[in-house]
């Protein structure tokens, strides 16, 4: 059964929009007409990162632009793949405590100043450091005892247990910053007006709330990238990113709506690129308070059950999504589980499971609906649910004020959450939000927290990788949440530029954008 499709009408918005500005022929696309010029690529952007020190900022849009101006010492190609960056090599000790790296040589900061490993060890010390308020200190304060220095190409960090994702965490997280500048600075603030770091592209200018621009570093230790000025525009409204698509105004366009995306497949001259996105779309479950009807398995399988995911995936996303089967989506490279299906939809099953469970009659609940997801979603779920009998009451929230309460598990007894992954590895995803620590946890089966705990100080990729499937197929056996879909990641783009977006991340990537 389709969910009825005047409940998407105001869906439909924002793509009546674009397609009556295709038909009045007075918008140009791109078709190879760069916004500016050849040496210069201009980007769309929904928002800025905030923050420009990035081991502070904590927002995905963090890194749309900290990953052009800064190294790790390890990095993630556009699959998710481990790659060298600033170091050349990596081992570990045979006890899992000890992690050097071998640093590249001939690297210089953007204000000149050559990359040492005092520049590595003062970069993870300074996120250790309270007064940072670095949001990347998690990740490492519990784990990182010291860092070693033995000469200016090695660095070595002492760890108080084995971390089985620790190189994914400092590819992730440990970006570098030099040493003698920061520590010359009056106050931690302070670099976030003024960042260098080692990366392709150096910080020029930042308007708050309305671009950044940056230019090439001529010095950068790697290839080139074939472009020497990004400027990037932040237009929060996804009519008017399209608008200036279809204006010629930017030359790549990032967060395209579904609806948006559907328009601009057959238009000529604008090329779209869509990826999965790898952050699972779900609904977080309260399921520790025995005494609600959601601590009930068959209750958390019936509201699976009751769910048209294609229909929704269909009506609500225009097709840009796939439906969910566990809640590491199939895009990430190593720790989905292929074997799993999603949840079949069956209304007949899903009364059956809340009969068993002793709600033949339903119950009534209620869902936060944060602004970033599309109200029509919201309330396409509760009908399917009102079809079983669950009266679920939607709760509309402004997402800054479900993060906080988000934060301190006092968002339920149900929310749709959403969950990226800067660090590839699917403890991220995990630890977050089914151990029985996670920060978005409310979820604890014993079974599965015993290999959560084992695949924690697990190195080997092959027998991460077995762990990570044993737990996804027991949490989808005990319906640990409802999952909904996988949603693509949409760019709007000139055909003329070179360009490939990350699958599975919402980072952007500059290293090898060029015009051809």
């Amino acid at each position: 059964m389709s969910f009825p499709a005047r409940r998407f009408q105001r869906l439909l918005l924002p793509a009546l929009l674009v397609a009556g500005l295709l038909g009045t022929g007075a918008a140009q696309a791109f078709d190879g007409k760069p916004a500016v010029d050849r040496n210069t690529l201009v980007v769309a952007l929904s928002a800025g990162p905030g923050n420009l020190d990035p081991q502070v900022a904590p927002s995905v849009d963090s890194a749309k632009y900290a990953w052009n101006v800064f190294d790790t010492l390890y990095g993630f190609d556009l699959k998710g793949n481990l790659e060298p960056r600033l170091a050349t090599s990596y081992q570990v000790s045979a006890d899992g405590l000890t992690h050097t790296f071998k640093l590249r040589t001939g690297v210089k900061f953007h204000n000149g100043a050559p990359f040492t490993s005092q520049d590595a060890k003062y970069s993870l010390e300074r996120i250790l450091k309270p007064e940072t308020k670095s949001t990347r200190r998690p990740y490492f304060v519990n784990t990182v005892t010291a860092v070693e220095t033995p000469d200016a190409q090695t660095v070595v960090f002492k760890l108080s247990q084995k971390d089985g994702a620790f190189l994914n965490k400092v590819a992730g997280y440990l970006y570098i910053v030099p040493k003698a500048y920061t520590e010359a600075l009056p106050t931690p603030e302070a670099f976030a007006l003024a960042p260098v770091g080692t990366g392709p592209y150096r910080f020029v200018a930042h308007k708050i709330g309305q671009s950044i621009e940056l230019a090439r570093f001529d010095e950068f230790w790697g290839a080139k990238p074939g472009v020497a000025k990004v400027l990037l525009r932040f237009i929060p409204e996804a009519s008017s990113r399209v608008n200036a698509v279809l204006a010629g105004e930017v030359d790549l366009a990032a967060d395209i709506a579904p609806s948006d995306a559907e328009q601009l497949q057959a238009r000529k001259g604008v090329s779209l690129v869509s990826v999965q996105g790898g952050s699972p779309l779900h609904i977080r479950v309260y399921s520790n308070d025995p005494a609600t009807p959601l601590s009930k398995r068959e209750v958390r399988l019936a509201l699976n059950h009751a769910l048209d995911r294609d229909a929704i995936i269909k009506s609500v996303f225009r097709g840009q999504a796939a439906p969910l089967a566990s809640i590491i989506a199939s895009s990430y490279p190593y720790g989905s589980n292929p074997a799993l299906k999603p949840y079949a939809y069956d209304v007949a099953r899903a009364k059956k499971l809340l009969a068993d469970a002793g709600y033949a009659k339903g119950f009534e609940t209620s869902v936060y609906c944060a602004a970033a997801f599309p109200r029509a979603l919201c309330e396409a779920v509760a009908a399917y649910w009102g079809q079983i009998g669950v009266k679920t009451q939607i709760k509309t929230i402004d997402y800054v004020a479900f993060n906080r309460i988000n934060n301190v598990h006092q968002s339920g007894p149900l929310a749709f959450s959403e969950f990226g992954n800067a660090i590839y590895d699917p403890i991220h995803v995990i630890g977050g939000s089914i151990s029985k620590t996670g920060t978005w946890s409310d979820y604890f089966n014993p079974q599965v927290q015993a290999l959560i705990d084992q695949v924690e100080g697990e190195a080997d990729r092959d027998r991460r990788d077995a762990l990570f499937r044993q737990i996804l197929q027991l949490t989808h056996e005990d319906g640990q949440a409802i999952l909904l879909a996988e949603l693509n990641l949409n760019y709007a783009k000139d055909p003329a530029l070179q360009w490939s977006p990350q699958v599975a991340g919402w980072s952007l990537n500059f290293r090898s954008v060029a015009w051809k």
